[in-house]
């Protein structure tokens, strides 16, 4: 990875065995994800928070972006609060998710944190203002997604509901997508290969707490 990468002390899950259905493999392996960041402390995530939003910086196409589609984390979810920060300090308009009835997708400006709130129990912090409809990432110089897992081919594994997949569609062509993982969440996959299917859409680098690094999308 560019920058200092530090070794993770904590394994990976990986509940994947041979024969299991692709779906199957994605659920167990969300379950392991999930239960595993539930353990993390929240000093820890405000410390990752931080590098993360260091390493980002780091990114040309982040740097040079004039608009960021990114998103506003949730508690155990590598933490955004720092980039958002960094990039609202810099000028960059800074697009995140607006979650409608069912997968509708949507998009609104961030204004600042005091913008930011749970509009319902589990859904991701939103900003309440005027939202500009799904096609709106199509503004994006770049988007940084969030992830449960990423492999070193960019295939990328979401919480399963299919919002992201289908919203990096109406991505520009050539737009890089930029995974944020935590060090564990990266996987080999010459030796983890993630599970992944015809609607997956791949991500063109992942980043950690401990640095970034461009993936070669298929």
């Amino acid at each position: 990875m560019h920058g200092d990468r530090r070794p993770s002390t904590a394994p990976q899950p990986y509940p994947v065995v041979a024969g299991m259905e692709t779906g199957d493999a994605k659920d167990e392996l969300r379950r392991a994800i999930r239960h595993q960041r539930q353990d993390r402390s929240a000093r820890l995530r405000e410390r990752a928070a931080a590098a993360f939003a260091e390493v980002l910086a780091t990114v040309p196409a982040v740097s040079a972006a004039v608009t960021v589609a990114t998103y506003a984390a949730r508690p155990t979810e590598p933490g955004t609060g720092a980039l958002l920060d960094q990039l609202a300090a810099r000028g960059a308009r800074v697009l995140l998710p607006v979650l409608g009835a069912g997968l509708a997708r949507d998009w609104a400006e961030y204004t600042g944190p005091g913008d930011l709130l749970e509009r319902a129990p589990g859904r991701p912090p939103e900003p309440g203002g005027r939202t500009l409809g799904g096609q709106a990432i199509a503004e994006a110089d770049v988007v940084i997604a969030p992830a449960l897992a990423v492999d070193s081919h960019g295939v990328r594994l979401g919480q399963g509901g299919g919002w992201y997949d289908r919203s990096l569609k109406q991505a520009r062509p050539g737009v890089q997508v930029v995974a944020m993982v935590f060090p564990e969440e990266f996987y080999d996959a010459s030796e983890r290969p993630l599970p992944v299917e015809d609607h997956d859409v791949p991500v063109h680098a992942v980043a950690t707490p401990d640095g970034w690094q461009p993936l070669p999308v298929a």
